[in-house]
């Protein structure tokens, strides 16, 4: 709905009506404070083809709805961009997974509380993951009170061609700006289920799809860039307090069951057992050029030389590839059965992991 007929109407202003939505403290923490609402185009609407009857080249547009109510999300947002200039903003809101959780458990008593919980992820969770009961979950819901978590929420304003510029988490609610910087990527076939097909840098430079069991939620790997800037590097190459990693997912990491559909790969002949990791386009793009013509000159491995040098930073990682791809080159056979040997004594016998 454009509010612009309803408030005269209702004989209200467009202040009063964004208070009845979001309510006072949200309304003066995120909108009085940096936003000229009489210049800005306010909406409260769910469907896309309202958005689309928009005029284009709006410098700010405001949705009072949650996206967690909206049926065609990505649409949505897609309509959004196609209505805003190059730079202009989205400001919107939505209810984060962990905030769900505690709106779900907190009024019931034990043990009931975690028992309506309990079903909330089967019904909520991981029913729409399956394509068949996903038709009929939305059949029915209409989309209305979906769960998402923030890694998804954002990541769907990633690939629909925003950036997150501000968050401010306000009564169990997430609210956000986000600002235009390119067309939507229109992915359509975004990994969703638990099983997912990731694509990867493999030999001769072709773009390969690896399997893996999920361990990030959905449209995670919008994220990337946002994650360079938030979160600090640890140990290994990893993410520090990474929160697209969910918690069925570092169960799998921590066992290495998330690898287990790459042998997909390995049978396919698309990767080999010792070799490099197979990376994304864009963490591919950060290599040098000589270490990246040295990884496509040979297929990626499901056992990384990680493991056998258990480098701590970014550049020992470096190191560590371009040290056995040189090896490689030289002598294959021999290269590989030194790094597996190297590999195994340092994962059985001494215990070591990847963070």
């Amino acid at each position: 709905m454009v509010i612009t007929d309803f408030l005269h109407d209702q004989n209200l202003n467009k202040e009063d009506f964004i208070k009845v939505k979001i309510g006072t403290t949200a309304y003066k923490k995120v909108v009085a404070d940096s936003v000229d609402v009489e210049a800005c185009q306010v909406t409260s609407s769910l469907c896309h083809t309202s958005i689309l009857g928009l005029e284009e080249g709006l410098e700010k547009i405001i949705n009072l709805e949650r996206l967690n109510d909206i049926r065609y999300l990505n649409k949505f947002l897609e309509a959004i961009n196609s209505r805003l200039s190059n730079g202009g903003e989205f400001i919107g809101r939505f209810e984060e997974y962990n905030s769900r959780k505690r709106r779900i458990i907190h009024p019931q008593k034990k043990p009931f509380n975690y028992v309506v919980h309990s079903g909330d992820i089967l019904l909520n969770r991981v029913t729409p993951k399956f394509p068949v009961a996903k038709k009929i979950y939305f059949g029915i819901t209409k989309g209305k009170d979906r769960v998402l978590s923030k890694a998804e929420a954002f990541g769907r304003l990633y690939s629909c061609g925003f950036e997150i510029t501000e968050e401010h988490d306000i009564e169990e609610e997430t609210y956000f700006t986000a600002r235009k910087i390119k067309e939507p990527v229109f992915d359509k076939y975004p990994s969703y289920g638990p099983l997912i097909k990731l694509r990867r840098v493999g030999k001769d430079g072709k773009l390969i799809k690896v399997y893996k069991l999920r361990t990030m939620h959905p449209y995670s790997e919008y994220l990337q860039d946002y994650i360079f800037q938030k979160n600090e590097l640890q140990e290994g190459g990893k993410f520090k307090d990474d929160f697209r990693i969910s918690k069925e997912g570092k169960l799998f990491r921590k066992f290495w069951l998330d690898e287990i559909p790459m042998f997909i790969n390995l049978f396919k002949g698309e990767m080999k057992l010792i070799g490099v990791r197979p990376l994304s386009q864009q963490y591919f793009n950060l290599y040098t050029k000589e270490l990246q013509e040295k990884r496509t000159k040979t297929k990626p491995g499901l056992l990384p030389p990680f493991y056998a040098d258990m480098p701590k930073t970014i550049e020992e990682i470096i190191n560590s590839e371009l040290k056995y791809l040189e090896a490689y080159e030289r002598a294959p056979i021999k290269t590989d059965a030194k790094y597996l040997w190297m590999a195994i004594r340092n994962i059985v016998f001494k215990g070591e992991r990847s963070k």
